[in-house]
């Protein structure tokens, strides 16, 4: 529970500082921290649920859990921070460059969001007391987990309501270089991708801009490129679980968790 505890901290302090990276309004259909009070404050309130998540994981000592394996999670979970945070830089730099290929766009979301999914899924089998095998199969099922999940969030950035996913849904206003953007600079047609370029030139795009390149990107296949995508990583998490060899009913919650993102609609 302390570990579980942390990761979720952890992931609340990404989102804080996201929104404000993000100049993000909305959150879980409500406003977000910086919009409420301003962006200093917000920095501090991440900042402070940072520091709480490293607490939290101090108290596996009252749980008895040797010395060793406490060094050992906050290791793993300072590098998953670190790797999150290089994912979080390479998505703001991407903004302003046209020459992201599909491969630096995985690059970064391995980082920005499989990191902390690899963290959280390689944490448990570790303080269950998994052999180093098996942690390494659950570290790579929360990887390929995690990419796909944040493919999902690229799709839903572009076609999905702010209704349904409770934030704002302004990937495309921001010149965000998102999965299906990346495929639709590489694959459009000439004039076409000439159109995409000029409006990922400008300052922002808005208005009947912001409707244009969603066609575009429709009609280049991107939508249906980014969707399979993430369907190959999904069947390769549930690979890595059964990889592990144990029980069935032992894997069959994160099974479950695994087919819901897949199939969730928000």
């Amino acid at each position: 529970m302390p570990a579980a505890a942390a990761i979720e901290l952890i992931h609340n302090f990404s989102l804080i500082h996201d929104d404000i990276e993000d100049a993000s309004d909305e959150r879980h259909h409500r406003p977000t921290i910086w919009k409420l009070w301003g962006q200093s404050q917000a920095i501090n309130a991440g900042d402070a649920m940072f520091t709480l998540a490293y607490v939290a994981l101090l108290k596996l000592e009252e749980r008895g859990i040797p010395d060793g394996k406490i060094s050992g999670s906050t290791r793993m979970l300072n590098l998953a921070c670190l790797e999150l945070c290089d994912g979080q830089y390479l998505d703001i730099e991407y903004e302003n460059r046209l020459d992201i290929t599909v491969d630096d766009y995985l690059d970064m979301a391995v980082k920005k969001t499989a990191a902390l999914f690899a963290a959280s899924t390689a944490l448990g089998a570790y303080l269950g007391n998994a052999d180093i095998k098996l942690v390494d199969f659950f570290h790579m099922f929360g990887k390929e987990l995690g990419t796909a999940y944040q493919i999902y969030d690229d799709i839903s950035g572009i076609w999905g309501t702010s209704e349904k996913i409770g934030k704002s849904v302004g990937d495309i206003s921001q010149r965000k270089k998102t999965l299906p953007v990346v495929y639709g600079l590489q694959n459009s047609k000439s004039a076409q991708r000439n159109r995409l370029m000029k409006f990922y030139t400008q300052k922002s795009i808005e208005g009947e801009d912001i409707r244009e390149v969603k066609e575009i990107l429709t009609q280049s296949g991107a939508r249906d490129y980014a969707e399979n995508l993430a369907q190959q990583y999904f069947h390769k998490a549930l690979a890595h679980l059964e990889a592990t060899g144990l029980n069935s009913s032992r894997l069959a919650s994160l099974k479950d968790i695994t087919n819901f993102l897949l199939k969730r609609d928000f």
